[in-house]
């Protein structure tokens, strides 16, 4: 992931505003009890760690992300922004990693993958971590790239041809595993397809049924 991000980090936030939709909504939606835990999976630049921090003042903000290269835009954009003491980042594997090592806390209130599982091979791996690391009443959110349900036939192909330059590939299957994974663990999943299918946004709420 460095070879892939040691250039594009410089100007990953700028090309990807125009296609990664339904990210500002759910930071919005994260809604962190006050002095809680939010961790991004995946975090990259720290574009969504700074938004979230500037829109949830009173919660600790956290990231992790595979590639080292990232990890130094996100420090600087953070130092930058003036968030050093409340947002923090260490590089970590989402599908499989210890919140107490890398923050000093046992869980967080709040998990979110944004546009990440559709980069990750082991997505389901990811969301099962990312559950796993949840507080009783903890709440996972994601984001990412829908199946195009009510677009034109050309514009999915053009699209999913096009992220695949980027080793991005939507996980078809992302709706159906975390049904399974809320059967089997309890909670309650929602789901909302955005912008007729181009994102799907699932809302796993760890502690209601």
């Amino acid at each position: 992931m460095d070879n892939v991000y040691r250039g594009q980090r410089h100007i990953y936030d700028l090309t990807r505003k125009y296609y990664l939709l339904g990210r500002d909504r759910l930071i919005d939606e994260l809604q962190p009890p006050v002095g809680g835990h939010v961790l991004e999976v995946g975090c990259g630049t720290g574009r969504n760690l700074i938004a979230a921090a500037r829109c949830w003042p009173g919660a600790h903000i956290h990231g992790i992300d595979i590639s080292a290269e990232m990890l130094k835009s996100a420090r600087a954009a953070i130092a930058r922004a003036g968030l050093e003491r409340r947002v923090t980042v260490a590089q970590a594997d989402a599908t499989g990693f210890d919140p107490k090592a890398l923050f000093g806390v046992p869980h967080f209130d709040r998990v979110f993958q944004s546009y990440t599982l559709s980069m990750i091979p082991d997505w389901q791996g990811a969301i099962g971590e990312a559950v796993r690391h949840l507080s009783p009443n903890g709440v996972l959110h994601i984001v990412d790239f829908g199946q195009q349900e009510q677009l034109p036939g050309w514009f999915r192909a053009a699209l999913f041809g096009w992220l695949a330059r980027f080793h991005v590939a939507p996980r078809a299957l992302m709706i159906d595993a975390m049904r399974e994974l809320s059967a089997d663990t309890g909670g309650r999943l929602v789901v909302t397809r955005l912008y007729r299918g181009y994102a799907w946004s699932l809302r796993f709420d760890r502690g209601r049924r």
